[in-house]
């Protein structure tokens, strides 16, 4: 009995050392795991936070051609594209008019409710950018970037030091005129297009409108508009040089297109409507409402117009011509002035770091991914803002679109207060029009409105 006791314990104490073993090399085994997970955790928790799904809104004018027809699709087919490198990043499409989305962006703006992303112009970009409604973008900008576009994009893409707006493309705005209707008239000698600038005078632009009056009766030969302020830079540099004016003084900080000549534009302006040479009821016509008759084959000249528009309008046309750039003709036949069109994105400080970042990621993608920076410049029809990037489209009004850029002069939209400023223009052509004022006192009313935005605008600011 006593053996046996002895041999049940001894069996019992091998029992014992057996499972203490097994159970010391279960915990070792656990250890390594726990030891290993953290590593693993925190190594998919960094490529989780890395790729952290985040989703930021991106609402859109029509800045790109519509594709098939469809406005919005081509946006789509960038979002799509963007989502095979970021899966990470949701984006939201809304497109906007640009008729009712620079209100829809107010209303927005002011319930807190601003998309992450737009893609617009310095207008509306730089006054938010002015009351600090924007992330800023130095951040994602190169040297090789920064260098590559000159400095006059620049300082419609900045406030102070500090980049609200991510330049990407930009045309020259102009006339354009149907090539076809002076062909058929036989008078395509009246129009420059023999010159290689195709610069020309205000005498010049008034014997081809009467020649379309004379022997294209049905058809209207020019027009004008000052409904709303949409296109003004239309209407700003029509009369600027019509009367060999400018906007604005050098410094950008007063008023200068109240001279006498620039007054009896506008009166010759008046005039002409009732002379059938310019379009009648002007004064309750938008932009879109003259560009549009232009597209149905019903005006000779529209002064609102660039390489940009020429390709959105393609799908647009409601008749059969060709239609050609032209400067706006100056009184004296001197080099013009032009604004430039220049579009851009921007991205709204909405309190959330990991949006700004995605949004940035976005910007980045479609101002320069290798395959659809090039791509969505010419879904744009516009040429690009970097001196490096030319020859996009072999077309001869392209090329004449990147002569016309050594035209180009600082537009009024990066002044102080121009906000306010584009709200008193239209109001005085409307005044002119309607035969309530002369051309130079409306001017005049026009330049101590605006000149009083400028100065208010300037002292909140410091």
């Amino acid at each position: 009995m006593a053996a046996r006791t002895k041999k049940a314990t001894i069996l019992m104490t091998i029992l014992l050392v057996m499972l203490t073993t097994a159970c010391s090399s279960n915990n070792n085994a656990e250890g390594s795991k726990t030891t290993s997970e953290p590593q693993t955790t925190e190594t998919a928790g960094s490529d989780d936070q890395a790729a952290k799904p985040v989703e930021i809104t991106w609402w859109n004018f029509p800045n790109f051609q519509a594709l098939d027809g469809e406005v919005g699709k081509y946006e789509k087919e960038i979002i799509s594209a963007f989502n095979k490198k970021h899966p990470e990043i949701k984006v939201n499409l809304e497109m906007i008019t640009f008729d009712g989305g620079p209100e829809k962006l107010n209303v927005a703006i002011a319930s807190n409710s601003a998309p992450d992303v737009i893609y617009d112009a310095p207008g509306r970009v730089i006054d938010w950018g002015k009351k600090g409604l924007l992330a800023p973008l130095d951040d994602m900008i190169s040297d090789e970037v920064r260098s590559d576009i000159p400095e006059a994009f620049w300082k419609q893409s900045m406030v102070g030091d500090t980049t609200v707006m991510y330049p990407i493309n930009t045309a020259p705005f102009m006339m354009a005129v149907n090539k076809t209707a002076f062909e058929k008239i036989g008078a395509l000698d009246l129009l420059p297009l023999d010159r290689k600038d195709r610069v020309w005078s205000f005498d010049e632009y008034k014997a081809a409108l009467q020649a379309v009056k004379e022997k294209a009766p049905d058809m209207i030969p020019s027009v004008f508009f000052a409904k709303s302020q949409a296109g003004d830079q239309g209407t700003r540099a029509y009369i600027a040089n019509l009367g060999l004016s400018s906007f604005l003084n050098d410094d950008l900080s007063a008023i200068a297109i109240n001279t006498d000549e620039a007054g009896a534009a506008l009166d010759w302006i008046a005039k002409a409507q009732k002379d059938k040479l310019v379009i009648s009821g002007s004064a309750a016509l938008a932009a879109s409402d003259v560009n549009d008759l232009f597209l149905q084959g019903k005006v000779a000249f529209t002064i609102n117009y660039s390489a940009v528009l020429k390709a959105q309008n393609a799908t647009l046309k409601k008749a059969e011509f060709e239609e050609v750039l032209l400067p706006f003709p100056t009184l004296d036949g001197s080099a013009p002035k032009l604004e430039p069109y220049l579009g851009g994105m921007a991205i709204f400080n909405n309190g959330d770091d990991a949006k700004i970042k995605a949004a940035k990621t976005l910007v980045d993608f479609i101002a320069n991914d290798e395959v659809y920076g090039k791509k969505n410049l010419i879904q744009t029809g516009g040429l690009s803002v970097r001196n490096s990037i030319t020859g996009l489209y072999d077309d001869e009004e392209y090329a004449y679109a990147e002569l016309a850029r050594q035209f180009i002069t600082a537009p009024p939209t990066i002044a102080d207060g121009y906000a306010e400023i584009r709200t008193y223009w239209f109001p005085a052509l409307q005044s002119v029009l309607l035969g309530q004022q002369s051309g130079k006192e409306a001017l005049d009313d026009f330049a101590k409105n605006a000149d009083e935005a400028i100065a208010k605008a300037k002292a909140q600011l410091k």
